[in-house]
């Protein structure tokens, strides 16, 4: 039996309408409870089922009777019971933000299907937990992206409708075109990108201290995985430094290079693998970097997994304009550093919210 059977929209018209409306908000904010523990967790590669909730201060295991969505937050007034530390409002925001998403979906697509419905909510799940962590560390995780576009592409057989066709072969189809556009499209941008701004200067307050971790690349207010920053072989980061601090060493004076397969501090060459600590001093840096993160490809190939290649492009052209107003309105309000902070991941994911709930009918009205 598919979903289509499962979610007949006479049998679920037995029960009111606002009955259902209140389920899913309710829901949502339950399911806001756990993306919170995701947000949390996932990008300290921490597991999402083990140990139970707790206070990340005192450890307090939180018995369910004090882990009821919206409501524990509001009476707690944002502290932990035990030991009285503050907890974050992100956690309230997270599942109230939650719960209205649901209930949305519901509202929007529940008259057309509640499988529909649902599996929206699924989605706009996944993009929350995608925004709020790309906002505190500057990734999206592999098991958002690329378990997104696996999670698309099954869904995708049990519910043909997610592509608008009755077909399982012809529902494929469109979530594989949806994937390889999505994901093709970035790449794109991401190579021209780079062939047109293919290094960036980074001005840093004097007497800055970079480190150089095994991952990734430290900077004051920010952490750059090699990842991102190392696309080609020939990618190397370029500093002047003041010192450079090796464990058994340190230098004055010198120019560093590092790339994936060396080292060169002055005219000395290391294996960068040999070198367990690296630290650097200096005030400006030379990074090669992309126009967007391969995070943001693999996050688009979820996306058109989902919404097809049709909201894949829309998200695309949308979030590159929403990046602009955003950029323009911090610039005018003299918060230019905070623009170049601003990860890209949370402007896909509103752009395709917005392709979700009235872009593909705004498109439709443009081309009549």
């Amino acid at each position: 039996m598919g979903f289509d059977a499962i979610f007949d929209l006479q049998s679920w018209a037995a029960v009111p309408f606002a009955f259902w409306a209140f389920v899913f908000f309710t829901f949502g904010c339950i399911v806001g409870s756990f993306l919170n523990v995701c947000i949390y967790r996932m990008p300290l590669d921490l597991s999402v089922v083990t140990p139970p909730s707790h206070c990340p201060h005192c450890k307090y295991a939180i018995p369910f009777y004090l882990n009821v969505p919206l409501l524990t937050w509001l009476s707690l007034r944002g502290k932990c019971k035990n030991c009285g530390a503050p907890i974050s409002v992100r956690y309230f925001v997270v599942e109230l933000l939650t719960g209205s998403m649901f209930l949305a979906c519901w509202l929007m697509f529940g008259p057309q299907s509640a499988g529909l419905a649902l599996v929206y909510a699924i989605f706009l799940a996944g993009l929350i937990v995608a925004t709020f962590i790309d906002f505190e560390h500057f990734i999206i995780p592999d098991e958002i992206t690329l378990g997104g576009a696996v999670v698309g592409f099954g869904i995708s057989f049990f519910l043909p409708s997610l592509h608008g066709v009755k077909s399982i072969g012809a529902s494929l189809l469109y979530s594989l075109i949806g994937i390889a556009v999505g994901a093709g499209m970035v790449y794109a941008v991401l190579r021209l990108g780079k062939l047109l701004f293919g290094r960036q200067r980074l001005k840093l307050p004097a007497e800055t201290t970079i480190v150089f971790t095994e991952t990734a690349l430290c900077l004051p207010h920010e952490e750059i995985s090699y990842e991102e920053i190392f696309y080609r072989k020939t990618d190397t980061i370029v500093l002047q430094a003041r010192t450079v601090e090796l464990v058994d060493r340190s230098y004055q004076s010198v120019t560093l290079r590092l790339s994936p397969s060396a080292l060169w501090i002055g005219e000395e060459k290391f294996s960068p693998e040999c070198v367990p600590h690296l630290e650097a001093v200096c005030s400006e840096i030379s990074v090669p970097r992309e126009a967007m993160g391969l995070g943001d490809v693999k996050f688009m190939a979820a996306i058109g997994a989902f919404i097809g290649w049709p909201g894949a492009a829309f998200s695309l052209m949308a979030s590159s304009l929403i990046g602009s107003a955003v950029g323009l309105s911090l610039i005018l309000l003299g918060k230019r550093e905070w623009s170049s902070r601003m990860p890209y991941g949370p402007y896909i994911a509103l752009a395709a919210v917005i392709w979700l709930f009235g872009g593909k009918h705004l498109v439709a009205l443009l081309y009549r």
